[in-house]
């Protein structure tokens, strides 16, 4: 949660507890800028749904657009995020990879999330 609160900038708009019927927590977060959200669910030894987490199992990737791909980049490695295998030099400063404490990579993109990955 931190990371994606305080680093990312996401805010909470909203938290489901369903433990007592055997499920977990869910917390929706949501970009102040593009109202777009996020849900992010943590599951209970026992729930069914407790299952072993893999990162890049079944979630490739999480994309932020972002107006600099080499200035969003520095500052989230300022904060001690761990850059992934891409970097804004690889790409000419359209995109870059970090590692989430959770494991999944975070995608920044400049430009229209409409993008041609032929």
């Amino acid at each position: 949660m931190r990371f994606y609160k305080e680093v990312l900038g996401l805010t909470e708009v909203r938290r489901g507890d369903m433990t007592k019927y055997g499920t977990g927590i869910r917390v929706l977060l949501q970009d102040a800028g593009t109202r777009e959200k996020l849900e992010l669910n943590w599951y209970p030894s026992g729930s069914p749904f407790a299952v072993p987490y893999f990162p890049r199992e079944g979630l490739d990737h999480i994309v932020f657009q972002v107006e600099d791909v080499k200035e969003s980049y520095r500052e989230l490695l300022a904060k001690g995020e761990e850059a992934a295998r891409v970097g804004p030099e690889l790409t000419d400063g359209r995109q870059a990879y970090l590692k989430a404490p959770d494991g999944n990579w975070i995608e920044l993109y400049k430009g229209g999330l409409q993008r041609d990955r032929a």
